[in-house]
């Protein structure tokens, strides 16, 4: 049969089906740079502000073309004949021709809009509205019976001209084309200057033009300074872009070298265990003299030191394989009711041997009658030896390890191994949590381990939603807790009556 690679491992760490994201990036980043060296002069930052033109010709699209409207439905009111009429028909066309042009422009990327052509076209809708306008300055009302005619024309051309140099301040030069023409068709033929009234719009509406230019021009000017902070908004975007998607490769390129680690340690694992358990098993014959007693003492003693070294050695694979389960997700519990209180007594028991040896007390400080909780008993075996090992080995001689066992306020159970030997620096904590890393005290002592130990017991409590917290001070000792959450702690159970039980018995 053939052998299925499983691809769990892959599905929890590295989703290789996700397309990088690099070149879209990348991309998008050269884009944005093209538009750092923007300066007002060059053609993409014209193209730029040709866009905020056209956008701000279509947010405005209504508003002149309602005016007209408006302007229209007074002067028929007012009696005017049909030339009033026809220049509404006129202006109305002549802006949504502007209005099209502006749609066009917007809807096209910033990249495809050629500057010369798109301004030229501009200026020529604009000039042609010019010339709607210059037709209204001319228009007479002899009929209409309305005194002060002109200067309602007067007005009306203020307002257009206002409004105007507010929506196309983005293009220099569109107000001057568009009202220059009107302002001197209304001073030539829109209006008679032997009257001071008259005479005094026209003034009005020759100052204000270049006054209008001139807040245009400040407009404008408010302009470039919008696209200028857009472009460093931009450059803020394009490097957390590209901070991110280095970010993002570099943590895929990790995981997919701690997946290939985490394989081969549990590859090489397996194929070290094979030739361990032959050696153990011969050493121990030899060191037991199973085939009959050996002459020489000196080999019996070898025969010990290699079951010894072999067996360390096997410890050492084992935890280096448990390790690698646990980061490649691989390590299933076998989670069942199981009771803390019993688990770590058993393994008081197994560490008072090597306890006593060194003279060192183990105090259990239990609560009665805890209930039961839902773990992998094996796991949290291995818990409590591990932290119960490194209690003793780091306890100087005569010292005491503090086992403790209860409830925690939020209705979870926990675990806390104490012991008053040397300590961590608070700096080195984090080391001795990772993967074979060993803080200066454990270096210097006589019994160095392999740095797995504490990896271990972080990531099985992890696996349970638990947490584990280590507190130590320098020549204090060290306080190992492991707290279980209350989702996993079994409610007890009801007594059965005796009459019932005994009752369920007859039957």
């Amino acid at each position: 049969m053939a052998l299925q690679r499983s691809t769990t491992a892959d599905k929890n760490i590295v989703d290789r089906r996700k397309a990088h994201r690099n070149t879209d990036v990348a991309r998008a980043v050269r884009r944005t740079r093209d538009r750092l060296s923007q300066q007002s002069g060059s053609p993409a930052f014209d193209r730029e502000l040709l866009k905020l033109h056209a956008h701000a010709m279509m947010n405005s699209a209504t508003a002149i073309p309602l005016m007209v409207v408006l302007v229209t439905a007074a002067g028929l009111i007012a009696g005017m004949s049909r030339d009033i009429l026809a220049w509404a028909l006129i202006t109305i066309a002549c802006y949504a021709g502007l209005g099209i042009l502006a749609r066009r422009t917007d809807a096209l990327d910033a990249a495809d809009i050629d500057t010369a052509t798109t301004r030229r076209n501009f200026l020529i809708a604009h000039f042609a509205g010019g010339i709607a306008w210059a037709y209204f300055a001319s228009l007479t009302c002899e009929a209409c019976g309305v005194d002060q005619f002109a200067i309602v024309k007067a007005v009306v051309l203020l307002i257009a001209m206002a409004a105007t140099a507010i929506i196309s301040s983005s293009l220099r030069g569109a107000l001057m084309l568009t009202f220059a023409l009107p302002v001197g068709v209304y001073a030539l033929l829109g209006a008679n200057l032997r009257q001071p009234a008259e005479a005094i719009m026209v003034g009005l509406l020759v100052a204000a033009l270049p006054f209008f230019s001139y807040v245009a021009g400040h407009l404008h000017k408010s302009a470039i300074m919008l696209l200028s902070f857009r472009t460093e908004k931009d450059a803020l975007i394009a490097e957390l872009e590209t901070a991110k998607s280095m970010s993002d490769e570099a943590r895929r390129r990790a995981e997919e070298a701690n997946l290939a680690k985490s394989r081969f340690l549990a590859s090489m694992s397996h194929e070290l265990r094979t030739p361990l358990n032959a050696i153990l098993g011969f050493s121990e014959v030899m060191a037991n003299e199973v085939l009959g007693p050996m002459q020489n003492g000196t080999y019996r003693d070898y025969a010990r030191d290699i079951h010894g070294s072999g067996q360390h050695l096997l410890d050492l694979i084992n935890e280096i394989l448990d390790l690698s389960r646990i980061e490649a997700g691989r390590y299933q519990l076998n989670e069942e009711p199981v009771s803390l209180l019993t688990i770590v007594e058993d393994c008081c028991h197994m560490m008072e041997l090597k306890a006593r040896n060194k003279d060192i007390r183990i105090t259990q400080m239990f609560e009665p009658s805890l209930p039961r909780v839902f773990a992998d008993e094996r796991a949290l075996r291995q818990i409590t030896l591990n932290l119960l090992s490194n209690a003793v080995k780091f306890t100087a001689t005569g010292g005491e390890v503090r086992v403790r066992v209860g409830w925690t306020q939020g209705g979870g159970q926990y675990l806390s191994i104490r012991d008053n030997g040397p300590g961590i620096p608070a700096d080195e904590i984090p080391v001795v949590l990772s993967a074979f890393g060993q803080g200066s005290i454990a270096i210097k002592s006589a019994e160095q381990g392999t740095g797995l130990g504490l990896p271990i017991v972080q990531g099985l409590v992890a696996m349970h939603g638990g947490e584990f917290e280590l507190h130590s001070k320098l020549r204090e000792g060290t306080d190992a807790i492991v707290i279980l959450p209350a989702t996993r702690v079994m409610e007890a159970l009801p007594a059965i009556p005796t009459k019932a039980a005994a009752g369920g018995r007859r039957r």
